[in-house]
């Protein structure tokens, strides 16, 4: 990344261009790329590939000291606030997401005390606020998805199939693997296993950034549907594109679990 950036600057010097700060107009036709640099450094910051630590919380609190900022200097851009929301309802699981080893705690398992339930509450508001301008983008539509995980009092009582109609909206305003795969998982929770097999029967993995999660929500359907051969096929799979420690251990421990039921 250093050496990106002074070639960048290397170039910037030969084309001898001047630095200048956007003009008021201007801010709109450039906020759909700043968003996308503030939600990739959260990202990373949600599942750090960091060796030894699976959540840098710095990032998470500068994309979000990002987001406020964002938040000041356009606040009648709905997308901003969406992202803000975004970033505030997930970042709010943070302290359930991982057990005292550093081994990942998937959702169903996680202790839903340990949210933080004003950043929740804050992420909320944010989020009506933003929808009320009646002009939808994506990162309005997966805050709402993300609000309604962080809202469900447990696991099961979350509105899976409000989230798959979510996710269908998503797939036609911001179409993409992820999103058809993340639509397959909440089909398969809404309407059961074979459904959301059959949903992620159509997507292509070699397409997706993070294709481990692909064969790993193969896994836990097929496993859900005592198929456990199938299942410890597909974790397998899993673990050979996996690229963080923790979800590495996850996948391990999966496939000790499943392998003991096939024996």
């Amino acid at each position: 990344m250093a050496q990106r950036i002074v070639r960048a600057k290397r170039r910037i010097e030969r084309a001898d261009v001047p630095y200048r700060v956007p003009t008021g107009h201007e801010l709109p036709e450039r906020i759909d790329a700043v968003l996308r640099v503030v939600a990739l450094v959260f990202n990373e910051s949600y599942l750090s590939t960091k060796p030894g630590e699976p959540l840098r919380v710095d990032l998470a609190e500068e994309a979000i000291r990002l987001g406020r900022e964002l938040a000041d200097l356009m606040p009648d851009e709905p997308e901003v606030i969406g992202l803000l929301a975004l970033m505030l309802v997930q970042h709010a699981r943070a302290g359930a997401r991982f057990d005292e080893r550093g081994d990942l705690v998937l959702l169903p398992h996680q202790d839903r005390s340990r949210w933080d339930r004003a950043a929740i509450d804050e992420g909320a508001r944010l989020l009506e606020s933003a929808m009320r301008r009646r002009s939808i983008g994506p990162y309005q539509l997966q805050a709402a998805i993300n609000a309604l995980h962080s809202q469900a009092p447990t696991f099961e009582q979350t509105d899976w199939a409000q989230i798959a109609a979510l996710y269908g909206v998503l797939d036609t305003v911001d179409p993409s693997p992820v999103v058809a795969m993340n639509r397959a998982v909440a089909i398969g929770h809404a309407d059961g296993p074979e459904d959301g097999l059959a949903a992620l029967h159509d997507i292509d993995p070699d397409r997706l950034p993070g294709r481990h999660l692909f064969h790993a929500a193969r896994g836990e359907f097929l496993a859900r549907l005592d198929r456990p051969r199938d299942a410890l096929e597909a974790f397998e799979r899993a673990l050979a594109h996996v690229g963080s420690d923790a979800e590495r251990r996850h996948l391990e421990q999966r496939i000790a679990d499943v392998a003991g039921r096939t024996g």
